[in-house]
């Protein structure tokens, strides 16, 4: 069976360590981007079942690489879970205007995290 693949996008090293740790001992290939730029130029082709991405990083932010992600075809329809210190509510509903399917507020728990990877990950 071939493994899931989940892009982790966060401008934070630990936390994209954290959560790569996570999702890799629950058995998902992972691909880390540091920013909204770095993850667009990694989708390269490849396919991934997931996308979790912080909101405010240097370069390009969440919210803009959600839109971006969900313009391209091969993506469109590819869950996106925001991870993320942002709570404001015109925040979530900015995001999930531009596409994104939850909303995971930091500090987080790993289990909360893998539950909502789980509920939402692609066949």
């Amino acid at each position: 069976m071939t493994r899931k693949r989940i892009m982790v996008i966060d401008d934070s090293v630990s936390l994209r360590e954290v959560v790569g740790i996570s999702l890799r001992s629950a058995g998902y290939e992972v691909t880390e981007a540091c920013d909204g730029q770095d993850a667009l130029s990694k989708l390269n082709g490849s396919r991934f079942h997931l996308m979790i991405c912080d909101v405010n990083m240097p370069v390009m932010d969440g919210i803009s690489f959600v839109r971006e992600v969900k313009q391209l075809p091969r993506h469109r329809f590819v869950p996106i879970i925001m991870l993320t210190t942002e709570s404001r509510e015109s925040r979530k509903a900015e995001g999930q205007l531009a596409g994104a399917k939850a909303w995971v507020v930091k500090p987080f728990r790993p289990d909360q995290m893998l539950q909502a990877v789980a509920k939402l990950i692609l066949p």
